[in-house]
């Protein structure tokens, strides 16, 4: 990756908005990432429902003063209003794993992070040279084992364990940011982006099963390109790859026992990383346990609330990109929140797209170690 010269870093303008620059694009992102309505957004900006709507149907811009009504309202940037339009996310383009159970507003206010992501991500590689996309086109395989098996190959990771999940994907080229929806029913979602794979991963839930929704994005992503990832059948195949990817069937027979119990499902769940219900599932699949062995774990593994509370929790996976590419910034003089300030988005949306991934705050003055296995930072001069 390699840094462009300062000298290209804008700076942020504080000059009056161009009323003829609002974008209507902007106003609806803005709405629907604070989860409101028309009618909420208009009652909370003083303003009639009437005009809230034109201005959304770009019938007509309103005035200043309106508009810094309008994003205070959303607690966005009166300059976000306006601009060149932004890359918003449709929903047939995106992989939610419980449609039927999410609200339009819950699903909204996820894509139009995914829109903030995309604005980010933009400006990054117009400034780093990021790693390429290697994601192959997995659609034609027999079956999501089949594909699962398959991409190990091509990445030449055999049936080894995957150490950690966040790293080999960024290395494969996908984008991946923290999805900052305090709603179950909004686990991850993934999408392309003309030829760029984005995975988003909700921060709050524990690293095994935040492992298992990037490898059922993965399985998205590879298996589901050409069409919307979507509904029960594609969730079904994302899960069967996700289970495959993680826990290769050789692997499992090789370490597992027959007749587990509970105790020893928490011990061998180290060796993939996997949730214990994730290991039980899959020694099901596998054919390590019977039918009756799987439902009696399932049920201890309720009884013990195993599946909110996951035994004996792995640590946390964080990126190498983001911790790497800020870092280079600050080292330029270039800090976290002037970088918000350039995207005209609230600095409190630029930490969500990053909470959980990155350990310690990049703009407090600390240096940030970055592992070996990531390629160096050069300045371009």
């Amino acid at each position: 990756m390699f840094l462009s010269h300062p000298k290209s870093f804008p700076r942020s303008n504080a000059n009056v908005p161009d009323p003829s620059m609002f974008n209507p694009n902007r106003l609806s992102v803005a709405r629907k990432r604070r989860g409101l309505t028309k009618t909420e957004l208009a009652t909370q900006a003083k303003i009639d429902l009437r005009s809230v709507t034109a201005y959304e149907a770009g019938v007509r811009p309103p005035k200043l003063k309106t508009a810094e009504s309008l994003a205070a309202a959303t607690n966005f940037p009166v300059e976000f209003l306006y601009g060149n339009d932004l890359d918003e996310p449709q929903p047939d383009t995106a992989s939610f794993r419980a449609l039927s159970k999410m609200t339009a507003t819950q699903r909204d206010m996820a894509l139009s992070q995914g829109t903030i992501a995309l604005h980010l991500s933009k400006w990054l590689e117009a400034r780093f040279e990021l790693p390429e996309p290697g994601l192959p086109d997995l659609n034609r395989e027999d079956s999501p084992e089949a594909a699962a098996d398959s991409l190990r190959r091509h990445w030449g990771i055999g049936e080894s364990p995957v150490r950690n999940m966040v790293h080999l994907l960024e290395a494969k080229g996908v984008r991946i940011f923290s999805l900052a929806i305090n709603a179950r029913e909004v686990d991850a979602f993934s999408l392309w982006k003309d030829a760029t794979p984005f995975v988003f991963l909700n921060g709050n839930k524990s690293s095994e099963h935040s492992r298992y929704d990037a490898a059922h994005e993965l399985g998205h992503l590879v298996l589901h390109r050409h069409g919307p990832p979507q509904g029960r059948d594609a969730e079904r195949e994302a899960d069967a790859f996700a289970s495959a990817f993680l826990m290769p069937r050789g692997s499992v027979i090789a370490h597992a026992v027959r007749n587990p119990s509970l105790p020893a499902l928490i011990k061998l769940k180290a060796i993939w990383i996997v949730s214990v219900a994730a290991l039980n599932r899959r020694l099901f699949g596998v054919g390590m346990t019977s039918d009756w062995q799987y439902r009696t774990l399932c049920i201890e593994i309720a009884k013990r609330g195993f599946r909110k509370r996951e035994p004996r929790e792995a640590p946390r996976e964080t990126s190498h990109i983001l911790p790497s590419v800020f870092g280079a910034l600050r080292e330029e003089g270039i800090s976290r929140a002037e970088v918000a300030r350039t995207l005209t988005i609230p600095r409190a949306e630029l930490e969500q797209l990053m909470f959980g991934l990155t350990m310690t705050s990049i703009d407090g003055g600390r240096k940030i170690r970055v592992a070996q296995t990531m390629t160096k930072l050069e300045l371009v001069k």
